[in-house]
């Protein structure tokens, strides 16, 4: 019998994350699969057939993808080619929807079975996206247990398989393990940065983030700076840590999940690592700052009031959220010292971030294979 090959695509940093544990499931299930495509670190180290890396599609915002166009729709070109050349079992798009659910599309026409893992936040943002998973997706992998219903009521075939992160993220994450790992003293008080895992994120966080910290650090003396920087913008955010004042800082590549366990709050970018935080139980302000002219295009399209992920799963502002002009360092500072300066609403926060884990935790691998089986096997 020969091994079931699929293929995949994930297009930034926390797509690749997501895809790495789902391909260390599916090789439980299906010893000696193959899977090809587009993806990062952590699907090879599964052992994933890399034809192009992540990061060349890791690029958000209207502007910021029309100056990349070209060449993103020149690799969805080529890809659907060499895949329509050669057929898999089935195709996974991991995230990153704007580029996926076209791919998807193309092949699900010419009978190539199509799985979407993470279903678009259209309970939040562009809702009328529906109609285009409809026609793209076989079956979505819903990570959100209120995901599934939504897709049902317009007749697209979904399963809750649970957040993979909350079975990797301890539920009680040791600070003090983490705090010696980074070389940081048990009683230290300690902010994480995490200006973004894309170019742009950096370009318009690292700045802004750094000028923040320093002001925060004016009014605690002690606080220790820690940042996890993709090796990409490693000297990125060097220089901007420098420029801001903060020789001091800890930068350190890599580690994000380490430095989240070992800090005690963090001004964090919207995206997947707020909800790594929520996981971590770590207090936050959420930050996002993007091309004006982004900003204007994308904000009619915008559902619920909430920005980022932990807010919206609790649906309430847990954590204050910061957003384009509201983003000043002045403010973002403030909104640090707050949380620092008032640790029973800190404790509060991780008791509600703690039903938030187990809400999510579920047996995603056994649960996201059925499906993907399902799907190969109809």
């Amino acid at each position: 019998m020969e091994p079931l090959r699929i293929a995949m695509v994930a297009g930034e940093a926390s797509g690749d994350l997501l895809a790495g544990l789902l391909l260390q499931g599916m090789h439980a299930r299906w010893p000696g699969l193959q899977a090809q495509g587009i993806g990062g670190p952590r699907m090879k180290a599964q052992g994933f057939d890399e034809w192009w890396p992540h990061d060349k599609l890791a690029v958000r915002g209207y502007v910021e993808v029309l100056m990349h166009y070209r060449e993103i729709v020149g690799i969805r070109k080529q890809l659907a080619q060499r895949l329509l050349a050669d057929p898999p079992r089935a195709f996974i798009g991991v995230d990153a929807p704007d580029f996926n659910l076209d791919l998807e599309g193309q092949l699900r026409e010419k009978g190539v079975k199509t799985v979407h893992f993470i279903c678009p936040s259209i309970w939040a943002w562009r809702a009328d996206r529906v109609h285009k998973i409809k026609r793209c997706a076989d079956h979505v992998l819903c990570v959100f247990p209120f995901e599934p219903e939504l897709l049902h009521s317009h007749g697209i075939g979904a399963t809750y398989v649970g957040h993979p992160l909350a079975n990797v993220i301890p539920m009680e994450p040791d600070k003090a393990a983490a705090r010696a790992a980074l070389g940081l003293a048990a009683d230290d008080e300690v902010l994480a940065v995490l200006p973004g895992s894309r170019g742009s994120e950096v370009k318009y966080h690292a700045s802004l983030f750094f000028e923040a910290a320093a002001l925060a650090a004016t009014s605690r003396p002690g606080l220790k700076i820690v940042v996890p920087a993709m090796p990409a913008f490693k000297s990125a955010i060097e220089e901007a840590a420098r420029f801001a004042g903060l020789k001091d800082a800890l930068i350190v590549e890599g580690q994000s999940h380490a430095v989240l366990a070992a800090c005690d709050v963090t001004l964090i970018a919207s995206g997947t690592a707020t909800l790594e935080a929520a996981l971590f139980k770590r207090p936050m302000v959420i930050s996002y700052a993007m091309n004006w002219l982004t900003y204007r295009m994308m904000k009619p399209h915008q559902v619920l009031p909430w920005f980022g992920l932990p807010n919206i799963l609790l649906r309430e502002f847990a954590v204050p959220e910061l957003i384009q002009q509201d983003a000043t360092p002045p403010a973002l500072a403030q909104a640090l010292l707050d949380w620092l300066q008032a640790p029973e609403r800190m404790a509060a926060v991780q008791d509600k971030f703690r039903a938030l884990h187990v809400l999510l935790q579920r047996d995603t691998a056994q649960l996201a294979t059925d499906a993907i089986d399902k799907v190969i096997h109809a």
